[in-house]
């Protein structure tokens, strides 16, 4: 099974905004940051790519320390 472009609803963790991220599976593995519309702060995208299962896993979370 082939993974391509698809749609995630995610929630910004500064705001709480809720978003569509689209997520492009054809490029493997990956670690971005966006601007959340909302509230024009980053959000730290990682993206992974489970090929054997066929899943897209992402995770978002905000950079503070």
């Amino acid at each position: 099974m082939t993974l391509k472009l698809t749609e995630k609803r995610i929630t910004c963790p500064h705001c709480g905004h809720h978003l569509h991220a689209a997520v492009d599976a054809t490029a493997g593995d990956q670690d971005y940051y966006d601007e959340c519309p909302a509230c024009c702060m980053e959000i730290h995208y990682h993206l992974h790519i489970d090929e054997y299962r066929a899943k897209i896993q992402l995770t978002v979370e905000s950079d503070d320390d």
